[in-house]
């Protein structure tokens, strides 16, 4: 199954940029394509997931799987968020093992969405 790499690009980290500047999202998502996506994980920029107190933010999700909005990170950070994507990939219900893990994924998670129930289709 695909699972889904959203990556906010207009986060600023709380920076005011100058003209011409690159939102830090922007680069972080640079990053991540740079380091090699995994088979299975798309990555989407997003223009906000409403996190700006938060610094960069992603989120993971994928039908009928857990998702994830994780926070407070750089361009520094994409190798770890690829890892955590790909362990994402490979969890059927997306709860990873807490230990199996990057820390940042660890102690930099903002929100644990549950799984959205399919609605019955209305009868005619």
């Amino acid at each position: 199954m695909t699972v889904t790499l959203h990556v906010c690009i207009t986060c600023r980290a709380g920076q005011t940029l100058g003209e011409g500047e690159v939102a830090p999202g922007k680069r972080l998502h640079g990053a991540i394509l740079d380091a090699g996506v995994p088979d299975g994980v798309i990555v989407v920029p997003v223009e906000c997931l409403s996190a700006c107190s938060q610094g960069c933010s992603v989120a993971l999700s994928a039908p009928g799987r857990w998702s994830y909005v994780y926070g407070r990170l750089s361009e520094a950070h994409a190798c770890d968020v690829i890892a955590g994507a790909a362990a994402y990939a490979g969890a059927p219900d997306g709860i990873v093992p807490w230990r199996s893990r990057p820390e940042i994924f660890r102690k930099q998670s903002l929100a644990r969405i549950p799984p959205i129930a399919a609605l019955p289709e209305p009868a005619e």
